[in-house]
């Protein structure tokens, strides 16, 4: 076969689905090793050139104080909710919602990170290892970069000398990227974790000067090969200098490196303690000088203090001040769920994997007193208190837990309530899955629940909401893994506005493309816009696809 016609197959053919984490550097290296043959020429522009954008586009604005969404979050605090005025969009609206341009990810089967805005543009990373800075308005193209390994974390956009602008991400091999958000052009790239499954998942937090960076792995996922000699990670916190990428403090969730523990049934060496990655985005408390975490579960035996914990770093030396945990002996791995499971590999059949796969935030009461929220693939949502090492204040249940979610990638918090989809999915009753609870961020008391809507006629019928949850002053937003994007009145839970993502789109880039699952990413709402992929192929995705929607009121 022809390196073409093998990366055709890896992308949209056969072959997709297990390529769908290989970025397109490596399933073009991939396609030409197993071809033994070059590439006749490099292939032609995936984009066309009509879809980038002209001198009419306007010029790049670097006032950081404008109408945005920056990073993971929002804000440093990442409570995922856009005020007003930032919003530009009113409850009373949202039923006015229309498409107005569709942009499509080339030879991708998943929707992009987060959607950024900054300045005007959009911008926003693709498991294919394209970063794109778009015009937010109209969709048109600004410029495109290819990173060393497919792209998860949001970008986040800061000040540099000369009152430049540069956005900041991380890719899925651990290479830290600094680029020039105007032009695209690369300022600084730096390896944060040498370990060969190490990623950044979690976006940097930029503040002062500093880049915080989260590192994270799936050598879980490795385990069900029983030749694999499970596990040798170790999560991190890394601190850059964002000015040149060199690192000012690097702590790991595991003090110690893993060594030899037992053998499992064929004799292949095993290794721990292991594990406790972080998945999310720093949450940064510049009261206390603390920046917040959840970390993962064990990857394999000795269980440790601070997997399944939410951990506060010093921000500036980067040391543990205290860490809570919620789950004791959580050792997951790939190998939990096989027949001939091994005690030596996998201790507990029924371990709850019960990550903190989502931000934390950082909330104030009405009464001036901070808390930390945080929810869990348990299904379960927490406040702790900052001042008290993080000693549990209330602790409350929103739905059941399993390895793909209880709550996945994060609530949102509008000072008054905490509002947390569910990704739980029940195979056997998929109408009794998903849905979204309202607590009470005083007392963790329920507010509302409101169940999807029942499937109908769709098929698949997938309603969990595995996707981050964004809030306006009135409305939520989440997504469902078949497709649906809902907003609910943050008054009663009753669904105010609908659109079926699923279906194929006419893009202004002029790439085919279409919509899908929703996970990970949140809508982004910003200056009466509202911004979200569709697509989603991976960890319970069930529609591939690869669109970024853009929507506004008529």
């Amino acid at each position: 076969m022809t390196p073409e016609h093998i990366l055709q197959v890896l992308e949209t053919g056969a072959m997709k689905a297990q390529a769908a984490e290989r970025s397109r550097a490596q399933r073009r290296v991939l396609a030409q090793y197993l071809s033994g043959k070059p590439f006749g020429s490099e292939p032609v522009d995936r984009i066309p050139r009509s879809a980038f954008c002209g001198n009419a586009a306007g010029s790049f604005s670097t006032a950081l104080a404008g109408p945005g969404w920056n990073g993971w979050g929002v804000t440093l605090t990442n409570t995922r909710f856009q005020p007003p005025q930032a919003a530009g969009l009113t409850a009373a609206n949202v039923p006015r919602l229309k498409l107005k341009w569709a942009f499509g990810f080339p030879g991708a089967t998943s929707g992009g990170t987060q959607p950024v805005v900054v300045g005007g543009r959009l911008y926003v990373g693709t498991a294919e290892g394209d970063v794109f800075a778009l015009d937010a308005r109209t969709g048109c193209v600004h410029w495109v970069i290819d990173a060393e390994a497919g792209v998860r974390s949001a970008v986040s956009i800061g000040k540099i000398s000369g009152g430049r602008l540069a956005a900041y991400f991380g890719d899925q091999s651990a290479n830290v990227y600094a680029v020039d958000a105007e032009t695209g052009k690369l300022l600084w790239k730096k390896k944060v974790d040498d370990y060969w499954r190490s990623a950044v998942t979690g976006a940097p937090a930029l503040y002062a000067g500093r880049l915080y960076v989260p590192v994270s792995s799936r050598e879980e996922s490795q385990v069900g090969d029983l030749k694999y000699p499970c596990c040798r990670f170790r999560g991190s916190l890394v601190a850059l200098d964002a000015s040149n990428g060199n690192v000012l403090w690097k702590t790991y969730t595991i003090p110690e490196e893993a060594h030899e523990t037992e053998k499992n049934q064929i004799g292949t060496q095993l290794w721990g303690p292991s594990g406790a990655p972080i998945w999310n985005a720093p949450t940064l408390d510049l009261k206390r000088n603390l920046l917040y975490v959840g970390t993962g579960n064990n990857y394999s035996i000795p269980a440790t203090e601070a997997s399944d914990s939410i951990v506060a770093f010093d921000m500036k030396s980067g040391k543990i001040r205290w860490s809570r945990q919620v789950a004791e002996k959580d050792v997951w791995n790939a190998s939990c769920g096989r027949p001939d499971r091994n005690p030596a590999v996998c201790p507990d059949a029924s371990a709850p994997d019960a990550d903190f796969a989502s931000s934390t935030s950082l909330v104030e009461l009405k009464n001036g007193r901070q808390i930390v929220v945080a929810a869990n693939k348990a299904g379960m949502v927490f406040a702790l208190d900052p001042d008290r090492e993080g000693k549990i204040l209330w602790e409350r249940r929103v739905g059941k837990g399993s390895s793909g979610g209880g709550v996945m990638w994060g609530p949102a918090i509008d000072g008054q309530n905490v509002y947390a989809a569910i990704a739980y999915f029940d195979r056997a009753n998929p109408n009794a899955s998903g849905g979204i609870t309202a607590l009470d961020i005083g007392s963790g008391r329920t507010v509302w629940s409101t169940a999807p809507p029942p499937c109908g006629e769709r098929t698949p019928c997938k309603p969990a909401q595995a996707a981050a949850v964004t809030g306006i002053p009135g409305v939520v937003f989440s997504g469902t893994m078949d497709g649906q994007l809902r907003a609910y009145s943050t008054r009663d839970g009753k669904i105010i506005w609908e659109y079926d993502t699923v279906r194929d789109y006419e893009t202004v880039n002029g790439v085919k493309a279409n919509g899908g699952s929703m996970s990970n990413a949140g809508p982004t709402v910003v200056g009466g816009m509202v911004f979200t992929n569709s697509g989603y192929s991976h960890h319970g995705g069930v529609i591939p696809g690869n669109v970024l929607l853009a929507f506004s009121v008529e």
